[in-house]
This record gives structure tokens, sequence and C-alpha cells, in this order.
């Protein structure tokens, strides 16, 4: 395996690292353009399955930010081969981590459940209904070659595995780690279950998924708290990027888009360009102060 050079790894223990999953589209890539927006000095490392798009991505940061110290790792977070052997390159390259951000997931082969939908329609619960989806989307999922589901291992375990194998990274150079998890609204209790973890069962994988990916950062920072480790969950609210895209058929959005626009404006939580749903993410931690291009203009 190829070491990393002794002036990348000298680098990275004065430069604050940040790690990205599934950073080469969507909400990965706005992330790491808006943390490079507002800290040009750390070093951005984008980890992604498919090292073409990763390229394209890289070049289009380091167009809009040149300069910029990124790198870029090949792993695969719904192969445990993949991560095992992309924790390991990661320990190699740096001396330290001090935010990574779980991002990658998978939504696959959505359905909207028509029926629900009308049946709710003018009830109490359309309001509820339509900004989380509960209750309307299905997926469909299989298992991997570990025996695995695979929402469960791409969404979830591939990320803590990863969590696990980075652990000597964590609180280097008198500073605290921080692990953030991009959530979901759609997020629902009903959808998880202890007895069936991985939604081998049930029809919402997703959700399931990411209601599990809430109640692991509460158990991790029980666990890191006190070695200077800390965990979030995110959620970026609706965002259009290829996951959400793939729920309705393509004329479906042309139709849908304008209506979205103006829903926009009384529920926040539209923020339907991944610029706006990574808000949270970059603020919390790196501060706002581009705030020349604000949400409304966004839109």
């Amino acid at each position: 395996m190829k070491m990393a050079s002794p002036a990348a790894v000298q680098a990275s223990s004065t430069r604050k690292v940040v790690l990205v999953t599934g950073a080469n589209s969507g909400i990965g890539l706005a992330l790491c353009g808006r943390i490079l927006s507002e800290d040009n000095q750390i070093h951005l490392c984008l980890t992604c399955r498919n090292m073409q798009k990763a390229e394209a991505a890289k070049s289009e940061l380091l167009l809009s930010h040149p300069g910029a110290d990124v790198s870029l790792l090949k792993m695969d977070v719904g192969n445990v081969k993949s991560v095992i052997k992309g924790a390991i390159e990661i320990r190699q390259r740096y001396q330290r981590l001090d935010y990574l951000y779980l991002n990658a997931g998978i939504m696959p082969k959505p359905h909207f459940n028509l029926k629900t939908f009308l049946g709710c329609l003018f009830s109490r619960e359309v309001f509820s209904r339509f900004t989380t989806g509960n209750g309307l989307l299905t997926q469909e999922d299989w298992l991997t070659d570990d025996g695995l589901q695979q929402v469960f291992m791409t969404n979830i375990f591939g990320h803590f595995l990863l969590i696990r194998n980075l652990e000597p990274l964590f609180d280097q150079a008198g500073c605290t780690t921080q692990i953030i998890w991009t959530s979901s609204r759609n997020a629902q209790r009903s959808a998880f279950s202890l007895t069936d973890y991985q939604h081998s069962q049930g029809q919402e994988p997703y959700s399931s998924s990411k209601y599990a990916s809430d109640l692991l950062s509460v158990s991790l920072n029980k666990h890191y708290n006190s070695k200077g480790v800390f965990s979030s969950v995110v959620c970026p609210g609706l965002v259009m990027t290829n996951l959400t895209y793939g729920i309705f058929p393509p004329i479906l959005w042309t139709i849908l888009k304008p209506f979205m626009w103006l829903i926009n404006i009384f529920i926040n939580s539209f923020t339907l360009r991944p610029y706006n749903g990574v808000e949270a993410m970059v603020c919390r931690w790196f501060g706002c102060s581009d705030r020349s291009q604000s949400r409304w203009i966004q839109l």
C-alpha cells in the first residue's frame, strides 16, 4: 500500500483534517465547498467509491477554491473490506482527524405510496407526512456479499466500522474530534425495531437506518465524550439531489418543482438546494461568514 509522504504527514499534524464520505456530488460536494469557503487552511479528504467522479469533484472544488489542500481516497462504505482498507490508509496518511462527516448514503429504488398520500391529504397528518415522508416512501433492499442488508451496511454499519477503525486518530494534538452524521426527517421510530435492526423484514430501510444512526450518535457520545470525541446528527432538509430525484419520474418532478419552490417559502425544511441544506452542517463548527448568498438568493 502506498504510504503518505513525510510532507503530507507533517502537514496533517499542523492542519485540521476534515474527512467527508460520499463527497463527489449533492450534499457531500456542497458541504466540501462551503467548508473551504469558511476555512481554507484545512486539509480536506474526499472519500468516494467512484474515483472518476471523485476527480471531477476535486477539480470543481479547486476551480472555486484555488490553492485548497484537497486529497482523495477510494472507499465504499457499503463494503466491509473497502472500509477497513480505507481506514488503514487514512491512519497512514494522517496523525489527527478533527472532523469526520458521515454523509454517504443510499435510498435504493424508492417508491411513493400514492394511496397513503391521498388517504391523509385532508387529515391532520398531511403536514407531518409531507415534510417527513413518513409512510409515504418505501425502498427495495438486498443482501451484500458480507451477508448484511445493503441500506443498513451503507448508511450506518459501514460508518460505524470506519469510526472504530479510526479511533487512534481521535482527540490528537490536544484537539477534539467532531463526528457529524447526515440524518433525515424521514428517520422514524415506527420504522425501526431492535429485533430487526437491519430492517430485513420491512419496506422502509432508509428511515430505519437514519433512526438507527440517530440512536448510535447518542451512544457514541456516552462512550467517547470523555475522550474528547463528540457525535452530532444534522438533517439537511428536503434537498434535490440524485438520491431524491429517484422518488418520482422526471416528468413528474418537472410538474412538481414550481410548487416545491412555493412551499419552500412557508416550510423551512424544504431547503431544496444542496448549498442551503448544508448550512447547519457547516455553520455549527466553522461559522458562516459567507452570508452574501442567503437562503433566499439561492432560490
